[in-house]
């Protein structure tokens, strides 16, 4: 008796490949890559050899704000409550050094920055720090700005901030220029 030899169907696997590169192209192509989440800083730029780019600052104009490693909030070297950060600082930007601070209630202090743009925000945060506590430090910082900036165009332009021009939110920032000095 004679056997017959069954063979099993085979899928010719030779094009396979050039399938899956098409594929992986194809997936490469029309997928959305996410743009990196941050904080948007815009950082100084260099100071040209031979030149000395220190400028005098009076100590004044400089709100020294601290992180400790337990997530503790300093002012110079006072404990405050992170929801008092936003208060403090717009008292510290708008007391315009002649007591005209419109937050201050009667209560200008006389560390109080010259002007809203000579004013430093001085910010050090120990390396041990949580990332979502100095987050919620530069959120507290961003609000003062913002919150200022928003009655300044109110009051000088009788719009909204968010519905301002190219040239009128130029003005505003040039008013009450975001100055932050991170300390290392």
């Amino acid at each position: 008796m004679v056997r017959s030899r069954q063979t099993s169907p085979q899928v010719n696997a030779g094009s396979m490949a050039d399938i899956a590169f098409l594929l992986l192209i194809f997936f490469l192509v029309t997928a959305m890559i996410p743009n990196d989440k941050g904080i948007k800083h815009t950082l100084p730029e260099p100071c040209p050899k031979n030149e000395n780019c220190d400028t005098p600052i009076h100590e004044r104009n400089i709100l020294a704000i601290s992180i400790n490693s337990n997530n503790e909030l300093f002012l110079e070297k006072e404990l405050i409550k992170v929801e008092l950060l936003t208060k403090i600082t717009k008292d510290f930007l708008d007391n315009n050094g002649d007591g005209s601070c419109v937050y201050c209630q009667g209560n200008q202090s006389a560390s109080s920055s010259d002007n809203p743009t000579t004013a430093i925000i001085s910010l050090k945060s120990d390396p041990n720090a949580s990332y979502e506590f100095y987050i919620k430090i530069q959120d507290a910082l961003t609000k003062a700005y913002y919150d200022l900036r928003s009655r300044y165009a109110m009051e000088l332009l009788n719009k909204d901030v968010n519905k301002l021009t190219n040239s009128e939110l130029k003005q505003v920032r040039e008013a009450y220029p975001f100055i932050l000095s991170e300390v290392d």
